[in-house]
């Protein structure tokens, strides 16, 4: 039994390292959009005098996105707040069972969310976007109106992520405390420099 555990968390941490080095190449593609969305609006703004309508709503695309993207590494990494003493003061299995304890009730959560996610991605089909629109005029057509959708899949695309990266998670604590988590690459750790 351990021994399949062993090789589906293998498989999961090599599946999870590809998409979520994917999802914050993303993300960074993402911020950078959306911090020249941002400088556009400020020079037309205050330059130009003459704001345009569609910056704020590009950014705020651009930052759920970036958000959905990058928070499920920073959970695996570690990079959420977490207050984690009573794990490292207790025994080695002790602290693995309370970690998979806690990582059994996120993962509820996280069904949770990603119900009440896929329901607001479906209602976001009924509406438009109030300013955004996809150019279809520079090939001879007419714009069409980006649906909010679009925007609202970056909560459920981030809890479908983030439910993924928990379960290898919970995997790594059901080895810890069968004592057979030897055959897993330690996971990448945030150091004190990326917190600042």
């Amino acid at each position: 039994m351990g021994l399949i555990l062993l090789r589906v968390a293998n498989v999961l941490q090599r599946l999870n390292t590809r998409v979520l080095w994917i999802g914050t190449s993303l993300a960074a593609v993402a911020i950078t959009l959306m911090v020249v969305a941002i400088l556009v609006q400020v020079f037309f703004r205050y330059v130009l005098n003459s704001a345009l309508p569609w910056p704020e709503e590009a950014a705020r695309f651009l930052m759920l996105w970036m958000t959905g993207l990058a928070a499920p590494a920073a959970y695996r990494r570690g990079a959420f707040v977490s207050i984690d003493l009573l794990e490292f003061a207790l025994p080695r299995r002790v602290g693995a069972v309370l970690s998979l304890l806690l990582l059994l009730i996120a993962l509820a959560v996280l069904g949770m969310a990603l119900q009440f996610g896929w329901k607001h991605v479906q209602s976001g089909w009924l509406f438009n976007s109030s300013s955004l629109k996809l150019p279809l005029g520079l090939i001879g057509m007419k714009a069409v109106k980006i649906k909010l959708a679009w925007m609202y899949m970056s909560l459920f695309v981030g809890f479908a992520m983030l439910a993924v990266v928990n379960i290898e998670l919970i995997l790594r604590s059901v080895l810890k405390v069968m004592g057979r988590d030897e055959g897993l690459d330690p996971l990448p750790v945030m150091t004190i420099a990326e917190a600042e």
